[in-house]
């Protein structure tokens, strides 16, 4: 049996965003979830705060 495995990845600057975005992926495709990888990222630049929320599902 040959499992192809995808990945689909996500970036945003906020989370609400990041979770609506795996979760509208989710909804759309019916495929079977092997995993998810979270990250978050912090920059700053003067004196703002730059966050990049990220996440890699992986799929079949």
């Amino acid at each position: 049996m040959v499992i192809w495995m995808k990945v689909k990845i996500f970036d945003e600057n906020h989370e609400k965003d990041l979770e609506n975005s795996i979760n509208d992926f989710i909804e759309e495709n019916n495929s079977s979830i092997i995993d998810i990888k979270y990250q978050v990222a912090l920059s700053v630049f003067s004196e703002e705060q730059i966050f990049c929320f990220t996440a890699m599902i992986i799929y079949e």
